[in-house]
């Protein structure tokens, strides 16, 4: 479904798992860097678009080398990437393509947030309404 290189490493989504878990009418929540994000976008119309941001670039830094498992030229790469997708927001925190925007400054709070909005969705979405 979607594919792309990010921090020097290859990522991507097969397409047939997630139309198997569409058909059989779950949601499916794809954790995708923007290069992947826009394909998904392309390919399938009615996909609901949430950019999940950290709350500034030093604390992104921050949480990487606290992780310890990515090497300097990694962590590097990975805050490059997040520059440039932090750089195409708009005023309301996201990129045009998306839908919503979720700050994570508190992963409980992050966490919630996505809980609403997925809620949000199948109560005014008739296509994805669930009784």
């Amino acid at each position: 479904m979607e594919h792309a290189e990010y921090g020097g490493n290859l990522y991507g989504t097969p397409r047939q798992a997630v139309e198997e878990s569409l058909r059989h009418g779950c949601d499916v929540l794809l954790e995708i860097e923007l290069q992947g994000a826009m394909q998904v976008h392309e390919a399938v119309d009615d996909a609901v678009m949430v950019f999940v941001a950290p709350p500034d670039l030093g604390e992104l830094e921050t949480r990487l080398r606290r992780r310890d498992t990515e090497s300097e030229r990694q962590i590097q790469r990975r805050m490059d990437h997040a520059r440039e997708e932090l750089a195409c927001r708009d005023e309301h925190g996201k990129p045009p393509e998306f839908d919503y925007a979720i700050v994570n400054a508190d992963v409980c709070e992050a966490a919630d947030a996505l809980a609403r909005i997925i809620e949000d969705i199948r109560l005014h979405d008739s296509a994805r309404h669930q009784d």
